[in-house]
């Protein structure tokens, strides 16, 4: 479990001058977001070999080494595998391999299961590729732009951008804390990953009571932070980092553009 926490990739940024770390926030954030709806257009091998050239194009762009990914997938993929069984396992249609009661495996539900983690493994990708070549800042003012229309309606748009933001940078930050706190329990002989699964989530609740009270005491702190400094809400406030959009956003927003009209284009009616 300590090694899992080690391998969560999700909420941090790794610094570069790529293509991908250079594009402005708001393009990678609608191109992030787009990507995850177009995906469920792919519904045959073409479709789906056509989405997993884009993203790995996208991850060679970012000039991250691919391990990178495959590790961050790697706390996920019991998740995944269960998903995976369960579609095998109760999705009926084609020729049945195996059947008892309920449960049957069928060429259809093979099919499924295999695109669904292929579905899966994609949008874990690219959402980490997201986090990985953007700063929180960067993605808090991508998001607060984005959301600006609903100004109009009284929307809170900044204060929705900064909790979000303060929400993903304390992602990393209660992994590391995680850690520290398992490595503690480990050093009073507290065994974890071993047992049935009423010991194992005996073994965790020593982590969660200290985990939620450091949580607390970091919003605490951050709110006397922000309140010391004079913190009054998105009125009035300028950007020290002002978002340019350049030739290179439009055109990689184009090519999501160009990848849709591939998938309408080679899948099955």
């Amino acid at each position: 479990m300590n090694c899992m926490l080690d391998k969560l990739l999700f909420g941090r940024f790794i610094q570069s001058d790529s293509l991908v770390h250079r594009l402005d926030p708001r393009a990678k954030l609608v191109g992030a977001f787009y990507f995850i709806i177009i995906i469920f257009l792919a519904n045959n091998w073409q479709t789906y070999l056509i989405m997993t050239l884009f993203t790995f194009l996208c991850v060679i762009l970012s000039d991250i080494k691919l391990s990178v990914f495959l590790n961050g997938v790697k706390p996920l993929v019991w998740l995944i595998l269960f998903t995976v069984l369960l579609q095998i396992l109760f999705t009926r249609g084609g020729e049945t391999y195996l059947q008892w009661g309920p449960i049957s495996i069928t060429s259809y539900g093979l099919i499924n299961g295999a695109f669904i983690f292929m579905r899966f493994i994609l949008i874990i990708f690219i959402s980490t590729l997201l986090t990985l070549t953007t700063m929180p800042l960067s993605l808090t003012d991508a998001i607060e732009k984005l959301l600006g229309p609903l100004k109009r309606f009284k929307v809170p748009v900044h204060e929705i951008a900064l909790m979000l933001s303060i929400a993903l940078r304390f992602v990393p930050t209660l992994m590391d804390e995680a850690t520290k706190i398992m490595n503690a329990q480990r050093a009073r002989g507290v065994e974890f990953g071993e047992g049935n699964i009423v010991q194992q989530m005996r073994a965790v609740t020593p982590i969660l009571v200290p985990l939620f009270v450091s949580s607390f005491n970091r919003a605490d702190e951050l709110a006397n932070a922000m309140e010391a400094r004079g913190y009054q809400g998105g009125e009035g406030r300028t950007k020290y980092r002002v978002l340019n959009w350049q030739l290179r956003d439009t055109l990689s927003l184009l090519a999501f553009a160009v990848l849709t009209a591939l998938l309408v284009i080679f899948r099955t009616s």
